[in-house]
């Protein structure tokens, strides 16, 4: 049990001496830490409660994503009976009540039309349902209506994909460390550490980036238009900048290009030296842009973002170079934020802020300080007790017990975790039962001396025997840190994390690396007692 070849030594203290070098790049200014070795460059990022920041709350609404879905099987309905052959003529297709409806022409190819439609559906999870319910009335007339089961199973799509587009706009903007998660069905929890100013933030969420291509339709009355009424096949959407007055414009329900269809979105300015957005199709939007640009000239063209007309430029020649430019009264600040909602994707579904906090940097220095505070005092006791008890064997303990705080902070740093203020108490909490290894160790240690054994006996057993103790006690730890970090959130999470990382380092430390130490002590000086 005392006996450690080179190769074994070796390989209990370079993990050690690695989560050591790892931990040091923490209490280094930025600067200094970019000059450092790529796999040095690993710091603990200090959570909300420490470093101060922003908490927004935002929640999605569900009628959002079902009324999407409604223009999204208009579409794919309009497609399919158009393409198909014999091409199915139909009426215009009523979104009223949440669900589609429309007549076809020639009641012989109601049934067809039927057997288009329902491979447009698709199933509902688990549920054994259909995300629509295809139907046909009054022998004519075919209603496609969304199951509850559908509403929720997209909604769930929704909201993943909504918290991966959210992330991408926040890396976007430089921020460091933010902590994004779904919480219940429909809101999402966002906490950006050091930004204590959430009103760009917010600006930026807030906005679906939902960019979408329609063309005027210029037979609507402006007269019906200002009251919100516009003409079968068309839509009234807000116009703040419209010309003539009348702050709402008609356009046509069909989608000519999306924002589907962007591969780059960049701020810029345009010959008035006014910012613009610079935007950049893919091959197909391209080829969809220069198509439509083509068959429209001398036609005004809607840019339209969040079901808002941002401009209605006229098509004075086609479009075919595969790029625009979308301008609206931009100030720099705003086209940019557009641009980075661009790039990053649009939110399937429209986020409202329902709550909003923002911590001051003067609480987190106050946190760190009370945290630091305590973790000194915790150690200093400690290690006091530690030597008082146990001479030499206390001294071993107590740079186990240095050498595990310091590598817990470097396993933090390699995992990319946030340090929060729970965090800090599992710090102190790590160190006060950190030792509990060693003191079983060392009271086995005198345990087996008083039988009379010798001093190398005593610590083989020592260490042998207390040692099934030891795992069995700590297992039941981690148990209990696992439940916490797999069914908890937030300062939870962050306690969890720091209770798992800390009984993982401090048992190998304590039984591990102390045996290294005592091994080295018995072989150099072959003590003939101990004072334990």
């Amino acid at each position: 049990m005392l006996n450690f070849s080179r190769w074994a030594v070796a390989a209990i203290l370079l993990p050690l001496l690695l989560g050591v070098l790892c931990a040091v790049p923490s209490f280094l200014p930025d600067a200094t830490v970019a000059k450092l070795p790529g796999f040095m460059q690993t710091r603990v990022n200090l959570g909300l409660d420490l470093a101060g920041g922003s908490h927004l709350l935002l929640e999605a609404s569900t009628q959002d994503v079902a009324k999407q879905r409604l223009t999204n099987m208009e579409e794919q309905v309009r497609t399919e009976l158009r393409r198909g052959d014999p091409r199915i003529a139909i009426g215009d297709i009523s979104s009223r009540d949440g669900k589609l409806s429309f007549m076809v022409r020639d009641p012989g190819q109601v049934d067809a039309a039927v057997e288009r439609i329902r491979p447009l559906t698709q199933g509902a999870g688990l549920t054994g349902q259909r995300d629509f319910n295809v139907e046909v009335v009054n022998s004519s007339t075919i209603v496609i209506t969304p199951t509850d089961a559908g509403i929720k199973n997209a909604v769930k799509s929704a909201m993943e994909v909504a918290t991966e587009v959210i992330r991408k706009r926040i890396d976007e903007m430089g921020t460091r460390e933010p902590t994004i998660q779904q919480q219940g069905d429909n809101r999402i929890v966002v906490q950006v550490p050091g930004l204590q100013d959430p009103k760009a933030l917010k600006d930026l969420l807030g906005q679906t980036a939902k960019l979408e291509f329609k063309l005027v339709d210029m037979t609507a009355n402006p007269s019906e238009v200002a009251q919100g009424r516009a003409p079968v096949g068309s839509e009234v959407l807000k116009y703040p900048g419209n010309p003539s007055g009348i702050p709402y414009i008609a356009v046509k329900r069909q989608v000519m290009v999306s924002g589907e269809d962007l591969t780059d979105a960049t701020q810029g300015y345009d010959q008035n030296n006014q910012a613009i957005v610079n935007i950049r199709f893919n091959s197909s939007g391209g080829r969809k842009f220069g198509q439509v640009t083509s068959q429209n000239v001398n036609r005004p063209f809607a840019i339209i973002l969040d079901d808002q007309v941002l401009s209605a430029p006229n098509i004075n020649e086609p479009i075919l170079g595969g790029s625009a430019q979308i301008s609206g009264s931009f100030t720099v600040e705003s086209a940019n934020q557009l641009a980075i909602a661009l790039r990053s994707g649009k939110l399937p579904v429209a986020l409202t802020v329902v709550e909003e906090r923002t911590v001051g940097p003067g609480l987190g220095a106050d946190s760190i300080r009370a945290g630091l505070i305590a973790s000194i005092i915790a150690v200093v006791a400690v290690a006091a007790f530690m030597f008082v008890s146990y001479g030499r064997f206390g001294v071993y303990a107590n740079i186990a017990v240095a050498i595990n705080v310091l590598v817990i902070l470097g396993v933090m740093g390699i995992l990319g975790a946030t340090l929060t203020l729970p965090g800090i108490a599992g710090f102190v909490l790590t160190i006060g039962t950190a030792v509990d290894a060693n003191v079983l160790i060392y009271e086995r240690i005198r345990e087996e001396r008083r039988r009379g054994r010798n001093v190398v006996q005593a610590i083989e057993h020592g260490y042998k025997e207390a040692s099934r103790t030891i795992f069995e006690a700590n297992v039941t730890h981690a148990i209990a840190g696992g439940i916490m970090l797999a069914l908890g959130s937030g300062p939870v999470k962050g306690f969890a994390i720091v209770l798992l990382i800390g009984i993982a380092t401090s048992v190998f430390t304590a039984v591990t690396f102390t045996r290294v130490l005592a091994a080295h002590w018995v072989r150099t000086k072959r003590p003939t007692e101990i004072h334990i």
